[in-house]
């Protein structure tokens, strides 16, 4: 009896599924721990204004002056860091950012002196904020999400960071209250360290050569910088974005001290940081929903008149417990919501093979307007010994900023040739 061996056809290559670190869902969730994590202990930073100031006998324009050159040095190196992301992942930026970041805080724990609070809380967590940020994250979803879901995604991002405001605000200020501000952000820093584990889940998301066909995705990087540099709508946007730095860094860094100054306690100002963040939760990821519905323009145009009125009606208002939570609660819907329509044109306008670097080129508006904010507001408190005409300020920028949106047009905008290899630049 002949016995005939069975034999199983294999194919000659097999498709293996991705670990479980790299499925969808796993790389949307750590992204979005990532942004908990960096944006949360950013956000703290204007609780140790009035500790760490009196503990070290400084001024609070010292204080400011080192928030100033921290968004500011995140803005000058956002865009670097949006290019090397583009070019080698977000995973590696991510990494030695968080790591950069973490060092920064530990350093301006110990910082004696004002220009050592600048050199670490300033220029070290900036630089390292740049690698470590949520902008980053969303370049990321940028190539991860289908286009049809990108500004769900990119809202998804935004309110993670929101969260993280919300979380880290009480939590740094319970550090503050039980330890003190140094071993506060000693603590703070700690968390940082698990950026490097979570940014192992978006390895791979790199542009890889002709896995696009979008044509703009072929360009280099420098036709695509020369490309936005003269499309006026994309200036526009850039310009928009500098006024919500603006706001943000000045509500952050001196909000906190502006009611303390009022008679409300260190904790109702550390609950108003915390509110914000909360609500813009709401906030981001409606206005990542409605970016993919709406035209962008015009949602962006209403989030700025909306803040100007906020801040209006609270220059007007007493200062109470009630009217704190209340404009806590409004800012936050309008908060960080701009980023979601923000950062959904610039890929619409370029596509997504340069969107780090050049959304991280409107991101240093975002930023300058921040160095400008958080110093302005410094240094007018120590010349008037008030922030009124800092609120008057920011209703007027709101007004501007929601009339320059709307001239935006949203299409593809015209670019330079492709390389002959489709090269970077």
């Amino acid at each position: 009896m002949r016995t005939v061996a069975a034999t199983v056809n294999t194919p000659a290559t097999a498709t293996l599924s991705p670990p479980w670190w790299r499925r969808p869902m796993v790389i949307v969730t750590a992204g979005c721990l990532i942004s908990i994590i960096t944006f949360g202990v950013r956000s703290s930073f204007g609780l140790f204004t009035t500790p760490l100031v009196d503990l070290r006998g400084w001024d609070r324009e010292a204080f400011a002056l080192a928030m100033a050159f921290q968004n500011l040095l995140w803005g000058l190196t956002q865009p670097i860091a949006g290019a090397i992301a583009d070019r080698f992942g977000a995973a590696r930026v991510l990494a030695i950012g968080g790591l950069i970041y973490a060092a920064g805080v530990v350093l301006m724990a110990i910082s004696t002196n004002p220009v050592m609070l600048t050199m670490t809380g300033g220029v070290i967590i900036g630089i390292g904020i740049a690698g470590g940020s949520f902008t980053v994250v969303i370049a990321a979803f940028s190539r991860l999400v289908e286009p049809s879901k990108r500004s769900w995604a990119f809202g998804l991002a935004t309110a993670a960071g929101s969260m993280g405001q919300f979380l880290f605000a009480p939590l740094g200020q319970a550090f503050i209250s039980t330890y003190g501000p140094q071993t506060a952000l000693i603590l703070l820093a700690g968390t940082l360290l698990l950026v490097p584990l979570f940014a192992r889940s978006l390895t791979g998301s790199a542009y890889v050569a002709g896995a696009s066909d979008d044509p703009d995705d072929l360009v280099s990087a420098g036709q695509a910088l020369r490309a936005a540099g003269t499309y006026p709508s994309y200036l526009m946007l850039a310009a928009g974005f500098f006024v919500c730095g603006f706001h943000i860094a000045f509500v952050t860094t001196h909000l906190p001290a502006y009611l303390t100054d009022h008679g409300m306690s260190v904790a109702v100002a550390a609950w108003s940081i915390s509110l914000i963040g909360l609500f813009n939760v709401i906030g981001a990821y409606t206005s990542g929903i409605l970016a993919g519905r709406w035209p962008r323009r015009y949602l962006l145009s209403a989030i700025y008149l909306a803040r100007g009125a906020v801040f209006a009606i609270f220059l007007v208002a007493p200062v109470t417990t009630a009217t704190v939570v209340i404009t806590s609660m409004l800012l936050g819907l309008l908060w960080l919501s701009t980023v979601p329509p923000t950062s959904g044109l610039v890929a619409l306008m370029f596509g997504t093979r340069h969107v780090g670097m050049l959304f991280g080129m409107v991101f240093l508006s975002h930023q300058v307007g921040a160095f400008i904010g958080a110093l302005l507001g410094g240094t007018i408190y120590e010349q008037t010994g008030s922030y009124h005409l800092m609120w008057i300020l920011c209703i007027v920028l709101s007004i501007g900023a929601g009339l320059v949106h709307l001239p935006i047009k949203e299409r593809r905008a015209r670019t330079a040739e492709p390389t002959a290899e489709g090269s970077t630049v």
